[in-house]
């Protein structure tokens, strides 16, 4: 109706989950971790990677939200403890520095967003994380949406109960689309994660023509192209 105004989407909410807060810049610190509690999860406090990592090594929380321009990040890649606890991890990271998305740290499943970042994303990534990206209830060591599983115990993937026989590169690049489901992904990221550098765009269209004739088989389909952004994976009725 002419005048009605639309209702903005509720905020993404936790319930109780432990988070742990690694940033250096105060102002960013407060905000982060005010506007985290308010939407129902429990904050820790870190100022540097180092001191996180020690606080890992003594207790758990559900994930962790790292700032890549922290001092000691890159240091703790070349050198880092044996976790026994692995959280995921949403980085905190500038645009023009995506091509160096931060060493592993010995933590979980990664995600980012960019800098200057927005609280409405940062609650949006925190959810799909800790949730693995998994709309349905599979079991320990999977990944999942609807009829698709990616097993990472068994490194099988199946559609149904058709299983995948998925090369290396198929496995991983299958693997960050669920894990960034309804999220549109550039050649470029995808090609760092798949192969750990930035492939001509002829061999990632190759790669992902391959994954869709062994995915899509079945309907709906599940693997789209954004034109000219990128890949993403998901129902397309359900991308709101």
């Amino acid at each position: 109706m002419y005048g009605s105004t639309r209702e903005k989407p509720a905020l993404a909410r936790g319930s109780g989950q432990h988070l742990l807060v690694v940033v250096g810049e105060p102002d960013d610190a407060e905000l982060l971790s005010t506007t985290l509690e308010l939407a129902g999860y429990r904050i820790s406090l870190a100022d540097t990677a180092t001191e996180a990592l020690a606080w890992l090594g003594q207790g758990r929380c559900d994930l962790v939200v790292l700032d890549a321009a922290l001092p000691d990040v890159e240091s703790l890649g070349r050198d880092r403890p044996v976790l026994a606890h692995r959280p995921p991890v949403l980085v905190l990271i500038a645009y023009d520095s995506l091509d160096r998305l931060v060493p592993e740290l010995g933590l979980g499943e990664r995600d980012y967003v960019t800098k200057p970042f927005r609280m409405a994303e940062v609650l949006a990534r925190v959810q799909v994380l800790l949730r693995g990206a998994r709309p349905g209830p599979p079991r320990d060591g999977a990944l999942g949406y609807r009829d698709l599983v990616l097993d990472d115990t068994l490194c099988e993937g199946r559609r149904g109960t058709r299983t995948l026989d998925l090369t290396p590169a198929e496995y991983r690049l299958l693997r960050h689309l669920l894990v960034n489901a309804h999220r549109v992904l550039s050649k470029e990221q995808i090609g760092r994660y798949v192969w750990g550098d930035h492939r001509g765009d002829n061999a990632i269209e190759q790669l992902v023509s391959r994954l869709r004739r062994k995915v899509d088989r079945e309907a709906p389909v599940l693997i789209h192209t954004r034109r000219g952004f990128g890949y993403w994976l998901g129902r397309a009725d359900a991308e709101a």
